[in-house]
């Protein structure tokens, strides 16, 4: 938890002061990683996601939208996406330049500085890859060195329990659960709520990088420590 101090008047206690200025809102950008790159979405993406996620149904259980039956549903998701300005959206491409998931920053608030990343979804052929990794990192560092945020949350709901395991994978702290926070598709929605804060991320960023170095994986690609193992040795 943050430190605190007395109120010079009150004495009661008060949180630290911060800078105030403002962070800076996401923009339309490139990416680049060793594994592949993220890129503003564009409609012209459409075609290659949907190849890359069709008759995957399971991506969208937790999902806002979706499943999409027909290609014409899912481009136009995808063309409404790609005109968002919160969320913002980005396609994740692998270095063949192939379109394999998006995800988006979204919940801006450029005052207080804080921000999330959500709406994340990866084609089979992205998941459990180091671009899947990496993509997250590329984004968080976005987030924190050029955009100036102090707060970054993942939120999930609270029964996607794969979801859950990837924020502690990539550094974010568990905070709690949100009752009743949502109904998506007529269902509820607990919300789990997880963040990273400015403070943490140079350990974070360490971590990634260790876990994204060329020394890391065999010649067949197969990393040789996970990033908890990393993550845990960072801190």
């Amino acid at each position: 938890m943050a430190g605190s101090e007395p109120h010079p008047k009150a004495g009661q206690p008060v949180g630290l002061l911060v800078d105030t200025r403002s962070a800076d809102r996401p923009g339309v950008i490139t990416l680049r990683g060793r594994f592949g790159y993220l890129e503003s979405l564009k409609t012209g993406h459409a075609e290659c996601l949907w190849q890359a996620v069709r008759d995957h149904d399971a991506l969208w259980t937790y999902m806002y939208d979706g499943p999409f039956i027909q290609e014409t549903a899912f481009a136009a998701w995808i063309a409404a996406c790609a005109t968002s300005d919160d969320p913002r959206f980005y396609v994740i491409l692998d270095d063949k330049d192939r379109a394999l998931g998006v995800a988006a920053l979204m919940a801006i608030h450029e005052t207080y500085r804080v921000i999330e990343v959500g709406n994340i979804l990866y084609a089979p052929a992205l998941q459990r890859t180091p671009l899947a990794t990496e993509a997250q990192y590329l984004l968080a560092r976005y987030v924190f060195e050029n955009l100036g945020y102090r707060r970054y949350e993942w939120k999930c709901n609270a029964l996607n329990a794969s979801s859950r395991r990837a924020a502690l994978r990539l550094g974010f702290a568990f905070e709690g659960i949100f009752r009743q926070h949502r109904i998506v598709k007529g269902r509820n929605r607990d919300t789990a709520w997880f963040s990273m804060l400015d403070s943490e991320w140079p350990t974070r960023k360490a971590s990634f990088e260790r876990w994204l170095a060329p020394e890391n994986f065999t010649s067949g690609g197969q990393q040789k420590s996970g990033l908890s193992t990393i993550k845990g040795v960072a801190e």
